[in-house]
């Protein structure tokens, strides 16, 4: 089980002894994913990113880059030797898609499909140019610089997360794969490397 929102974590485990009778297998950062962990406090690291990454780099080697498109953009890089080095934490395109509507009264909901141009011509086309062309933008921008290390030198790209999509159709050479799958092939990874 990966959780990120630790108040739902006792009715998912209490769901899942009830129905199954056994306790589930709660990833942290002291599970066996895998992965070396450099970060400056393991503890505080999501295991979802965590997830992602042991999967994206046991099924593509490294180095790798996960960029995860959920309720966060979030960029976790792995290098060569299987370290997790850290990465990023963004808005996700929903998240502030969201916020615009919801902070500035006279911005209406949209639908999150890129507009015919990048310049806008009404509200609506605006909201979508911004969103999508400036996100497409924000994850160009970081991979560039994490191309730029030296331990991620020559790293793939691997997206996930339902949005994924958005920015592989509006650029689409910076993503190598997009697997949206990835974090249920993590989990069954971490699963069968800790089952006894």
């Amino acid at each position: 089980m990966s959780s990120v929102s630790p108040a739902l974590n006792y009715t998912i485990e209490h769901m899942c002894r009830f129905y199954t009778g056994k306790n589930p297998l709660t990833v942290t950062n002291e599970t066996n994913t895998g992965l070396k962990i450099k970060y400056d406090n393991p503890a505080e690291l999501g295991s979802d990113r965590l997830v992602g990454a042991a999967a994206a780099y046991h099924l593509y080697g490294g180095p790798v880059i996960v960029v995860d498109f959920g309720s966060a953009t979030t960029f976790n890089l792995v290098t060569k030797d299987g370290t997790y080095i850290g990465g990023a934490i963004a808005p996700g395109i929903k998240t502030a898609t969201e916020s615009l509507v919801t902070t500035a009264a006279k911005l209406p909901r949209i639908e999150l499909t890129p507009p015919a141009s990048i310049v806008g011509t009404s509200t609506k086309t605006c909201m979508q140019s911004g969103i999508i062309y400036g996100y497409t933008g924000l994850v160009k921008y970081m991979l560039e610089k994490y191309k730029e290390l030296p331990e991620m030198k020559g790293a793939k790209v691997i997206a996930t997360g339902g949005l994924s999509e958005l920015v592989e159709n509006t650029e689409p050479n910076i993503l190598d794969v997009v697997d949206r799958a990835l974090a249920l092939k993590g989990l069954k990874y971490i699963y069968d490397r800790t089952k006894k």
